[in-house]
């Protein structure tokens, strides 16, 4: 009997030697586990850090950017406009000395020509609103008067102002007198 109980002790001071590898060998795999947990938390932030950073440095690229592109189509347009500009003092030099106005008023029209062809080439087109039905998108009504005949009901008689598109968008609507 005695030995019977000496097996049992046995018997179970082997399975508490088992449970307790068992607790030791789970531990350390848990450790283990979170070692690698944390090391994967650390590469995921660090991985966060470097893409927050790449996206700032992308908005900053991107505004720098734009605000040189600005200044440069801006750039481009007064440089368009300097031969015009050379014109005019050009022309008011010799409005001292001139004689003749057909002269003076031809070299004025050259001028206006080389300032629209300038403008043009930029984009700039005028808008044709004498005659043309009223369009509130394109023109302002100044005032309306009666109309000299019945084509020209709500149609432009005369205007005060010029309009203009840049690249196809308005940038000024014409002021417009409207018959009525």
């Amino acid at each position: 009997m005695q030995e019977q109980e000496n097996n049992e002790d046995l018997k179970v001071t082997q399975m508490e030697e088992n449970t307790e590898n068992t607790t030791i060998s789970q531990a350390e795999e848990n450790n283990a586990e979170v070692i690698l947990l944390k090391q994967q938390v650390e590469e995921l932030k660090d991985k966060y850090i470097r893409l927050f950073a790449d996206f700032d440095n992308a908005k900053k690229r991107h505004a720098r950017e734009q605000l040189e592109l600005v200044q440069t189509a801006s750039k481009d347009v007064i440089q368009s406009l300097l031969p015009v500009i050379d014109d005019f003092e050009r022309a008011m030099k010799t409005l001292d000395t001139a004689t003749e106005v057909n002269a003076v008023k031809e070299g004025m029209q050259l001028i206006l020509q080389k300032f629209s062809s300038a403008l043009s080439s930029k984009g700039l087109q005028p808008m044709e609103a004498l005659h043309k039905e009223f369009n509130v998108e394109e023109h302002d009504a100044i005032t309306e008067i009666p109309a000299p005949n019945t084509e020209l009901v709500g149609k432009v008689v005369d205007e005060i102002q010029k309009g203009y598109f840049l690249n196809g968008k308005i940038i000024r609507h014409a002021k417009v007198v409207v018959g009525k």
